[in-house]
């Protein structure tokens, strides 16, 4: 694993939140995208070397939907930036992590992702990302 790519937040209203946000970070953001297969509409900032992900659910039984009406709003995962998402797969696979994906799918920011099962990591829901090449 290369570096923590970005950190997700699950909100509510991905308007409201891109200017809470935007305040903090003194910054709009730099991107936003609807990621269909997921049903979220989300928003990026950069900071400093790592970005913030701001996740809004486009449909009520969506994952985002889901994790707010459970938890509410708030930090939903953490991504690692990897160089080869398959061997990575493979290599937790083996190592005994729970893969909730059997292949990596197209996610936002022009990624490859999959994620790791929060059961498998002291709760937290783990995402893999390889940029598109």
């Amino acid at each position: 694993m290369n570096k923590i790519e970005h950190i997700g937040i699950a909100v509510k209203n991905l308007k409201e939140s891109n200017s809470i946000y935007g305040k903090i970070f003194n910054q709009t953001p730099y991107k936003t995208e609807e990621v269909a297969s997921e049903h979220v509409n989300t928003s990026f900032f950069k900071v400093g070397e790592s970005k913030i992900e701001l996740l809004e659910a486009t449909n009520p039984d969506s994952a985002i939907a889901k994790f707010i009406g459970k938890k509410g709003e708030g930090i939903h995962h953490i991504a690692f930036d990897v160089e080869d998402i398959y061997a990575e797969m493979t290599r937790l696979k083996a190592e005994g992590f729970i893969i909730l994906n059997e292949n990596p799918k197209k996610g936002a920011d022009n990624k490859l992702v999959c994620f790791v099962h929060p059961k498998s990591t002291n709760g937290v829901l783990i995402e893999l990302c390889q940029e598109i090449r």
